[in-house]
C-alpha cells in the first residue's frame, strides 16, 4: 500500500494595512502595513511557532501589504517565500483608493449586475476574478504535494473558496461571502488521487482579539 498523497493548503488574508485602517477600497492600489498589522502578523507567527506549524513554501501576492505579511511569517517559520502575481487583489477599477463613504455616494447599486460586469467601470467582475483564482489554485496544485501557505487578499480568497467548494459566481453578487479578517485564515486538504477537498477551518483568527 502506498502512502496517501495530500496537499495541505492554508489560505490567509494579509495583516491590516494603512488602507484598511482608513476604510479605503484598496484593490491593486498599494498601501503598507500599519503598526497594528505588523503586530497581527507577528502574533500569528508566534502562535504557529508555539503550535509547531511549518510550511514547505509561503506563496504571496506581490502587493506590499501581502508581501510584508508573508515575509514576517516566512522569516519566523524559516520557510522559503515566493511571489505569485495570480494572487493579487481584484482590480477594482476607478474605485481603487476610495473611502467607503465616497464609494457609496458615487456608485449606486444597479438593478441587475451580472458576474461579467466590470467593477468600478474598468475593473474585474466576479467572473474574471473567479477564473484567475481558479488558475492560481491550478498552478498551486502543479507543485509537489506538501504544506503551502498562500497570503493574499479578501476578494481573491473568496473566489478561491468558490473554486474549491464548487460555487459559481451569481448575479447581483448573490451567494456566500467568506469573511477573512486581517490575518484570518482557512485550512484545506486536497487528495489529488480522489479529487477530494476537505475543509478543516475557515476564518480562524484566534491569535488576535480585538479590544
Amino acid at each position: 500500500m502506498t502512502d496517501e498523497i495530500i496537499y495541505h493548503i492554508t489560505l490567509m488574508r494579509h495583516a491590516e494595512s494603512t488602507g484598511n485602517a482608513e476604510h479605503r477600497v484598496q484593490g491593486q492600489m498599494e498601501f503598507p502595513l500599519s503598526d497594528k498589522g505588523r503586530a497581527q502578523a507577528a502574533a500569528l507567527a508566534q502562535r504557529w511557532l508555539t503550535e509547531g506549524v511549518s510550511f514547505d513554501r509561503v506563496i504571496v501576492s506581490p502587493q506590499d501589504r501581502a508581501q510584508s505579511t508573508g515575509r514576517i511569517i516566512a522569516e519566523a517559520l524559516n520557510a522559503p517565500l515566493e511571489l505569485d502575481p495570480l494572487w493579487v487583489e481584484r482590480h477594482n477599477g476607478k474605485m481603487a483608493g476610495m473611502r467607503e463613504e465616497e464609494l457609496r455616494s458615487m456608485y449606486k447599486e444597479a438593478d441587475v449586475t451580472s458576474p461579467y460586469h466590470p467593477v468600478g467601470e474598468t475593473g474585474e467582475g466576479d467572473w474574471p476574478l473567479y477564473l484567475r483564482a481558479g488558475q492560481a489554485l491550478f498552478h498551486l496544485l502543479k507543485r509537489p504535494p506538501g504544506k503551502y501557505l498562500v497570503v493574499s487578499h479578501g476578494g481573491t480568497l473568496n473566489m478561491a473558496l468558490y473554486a474549491i467548494l464548487g460555487i459559481a459566481p451569481q448575479a447581483n453578487y448573490q451567494g456566500p461571502r467568506f469573511r477573512f479578517e486581517n490575518t484570518g485564515f482557512a485550512k484545506f486538504r486536497y487528495y489529488p488521487l480522489k479529487h477530494r477537498w476537505r475543509v478543516d477551518i475557515i476564518g480562524d483568527r484566534a491569535h488576535w482579539k480585538e479590544e
